[in-house]
């Protein structure tokens, strides 16, 4: 007999220690199973339109009915995003591209869909392990594929924030997708660059681990605020978002 699951989850974003104008967009609905964080490409025009646009599309997708109808609608509505954002982009003065990353968690019937494109991340903490279950969609994340260079000095490389794919900035929006067996206990973290730019895994793993070892409410959103908190102590240069979920089974 299948498992029952519920989740918890708990956001946060900031605007940074350097930053004037917060370029971030998240979802949280526990109740359809969905969340996302969209982070606006800095140094292109009105990225803080890109990532609102991409994050009011997915608030348009319907209550999950089947796998593939959730597939399926989060993949239109990421398109018409990047419909919308390239028509935004031409009517421009002075042109210019309107962009965004995204990331977004569906679960549903004990499985964890994945989408992103970009260098927006999503982890889960299992057993004691953390894993990335999304690879940069980035100039770096190249370098480090053909091994011209490894993942520590990835970290502090020049060309770390340039993304190779992102909702606005192509006619065809390259997405990936994967899907995770859920499983009691799984704890989730959807984040912007402006959180892995501060927080190296190791630490990100200890608090992940803490929500996994609880049932207290408001874990996840003492984990964000304590995330974000740890971020801005670092100097936040950059806006950050994150959005933690933890798995449950129902009792």
């Amino acid at each position: 007999m299948s498992l029952t699951l519920t989740w918890h989850s708990a956001s946060a974003t900031h605007v940074g220690r350097v930053r004037s104008i917060n370029e971030d967009s998240y979802l949280e609905r526990p109740d359809m199973g969905l969340w996302a964080v969209a982070d606006g490409m800095g140094g292109h025009e009105a990225g803080d339109v890109a990532s609102r646009t991409v994050i009011e599309e997915l608030t348009r997708v319907p209550a999950p009915i089947s796998r593939e109808a959730v597939i399926g609608n989060i993949e239109q509505r990421l398109h018409t995003a990047n419909e919308r954002l390239l028509d935004y982009a031409a009517r421009l003065e002075e042109g210019g591209i309107v962009g965004s990353t995204v990331v977004v968690l569906a679960c549903h019937a004990g499985t964890a869909l994945c989408f992103w494109a970009g260098d927006s991340r999503i982890y889960r903490y299992r057993d004691g392990a953390l894993q990335r279950l999304t690879q940069d969609h980035s100039q770096v994340q190249e370098l480090v594929r053909l091994g011209l260079i490894d993942r520590a000095e990835a970290e502090t490389h020049p060309l770390s924030n340039v993304v190779t794919r992102a909702v606005g900035v192509a006619e065809a929006l390259n997405l990936d997708t994967e899907s995770h067996e859920l499983g009691p206990g799984d704890v989730f973290l959807l984040c912007s660059d402006g959180l892995t730019a501060h927080i190296r895994d190791e630490e990100i793993a200890a608090v992940l681990a803490a929500v996994a070892e609880s049932r207290t409410p408001g874990v996840c959103r003492t984990a964000a605020d304590g995330l974000l908190e740890r971020t801005l102590e670092q100097g936040a240069r950059d806006n950050v978002t994150l959005v933690i979920v933890q798995v449950r089974q129902a009792r």
